[in-house]
């Protein structure tokens, strides 16, 4: 059965007449559990950063914020520790224009929003998938077995090439069911 990607801003009334019968599944950090574990906020700890030994943070938002390095502000090794899911995002009013993330936290080199998606965000989630998420992605595939599966989820692009909106999670769950993961062609 399929699994469908929708945005959580829908009404439930809309989701419910788009896929009627489908099992509704709200990933995102307002979910409830166990899917709000999905979520880039959800603290699962030890996440290993890339290109950094021995480095963790306790979520994938805090890894990606921690990492972006501003015009004015290099990396922000606090955001690894929040357990909160609160105060991780980093605006750059202040901080100045996005230059890209650092590949690593003692890393010379500084990449541009797509290979940070391929090199660091992916990497990472799929690393949450694999390490903290098992047993409720089982809990997935039973329901896929049984029916229609709608993720919810704020964004929905689930094309890594697709620069103009965030990367949709929930598009990433679906990917990693489907066993149709991202390719991760990047310039090194």
């Amino acid at each position: 059965m399929p699994i469908i990607v929708e945005s959580r801003r829908k009404k439930p009334a809309t989701l419910t007449k788009l896929w009627p019968g489908a099992s509704i599944v709200d990933v995102t950090s307002k979910g409830p559990e166990p899917w709000v574990r999905f979520s880039p906020f959800f603290p699962h700890g030890g996440i290993p950063i890339p290109n950094s030994p021995q480095q963790t943070a306790a979520s994938v938002e805090g890894l990606w914020q921690g990492l972006k390095v501003f015009e004015k502000e290099d990396i922000d090794s606090s955001k690894w520790a929040i357990a909160t899911m609160r105060g991780i995002k980093r605006a750059g009013r202040s901080r100045g224009a996005v230059r890209g993330h650092r590949f690593g936290v003692s890393g010379d080199e500084i990449i541009d929003y797509r290979d940070a998606r391929v090199r660091i965000y992916l990497p990472a989630y799929r690393w949450i998938l694999e390490n903290r998420l098992t047993r409720e992605l089982e809990q997935l595939r039973a329901a896929v077995n049984d029916g229609t599966v709608v993720l919810l989820d704020y964004e929905t692009n689930a094309d890594v090439e697709d620069l103009t909106s965030p990367l949709s999670h929930a598009a990433l769950v679906k990917h990693y069911l489907e066993n149709t993961w991202p390719a991760s062609n990047h310039a090194s």
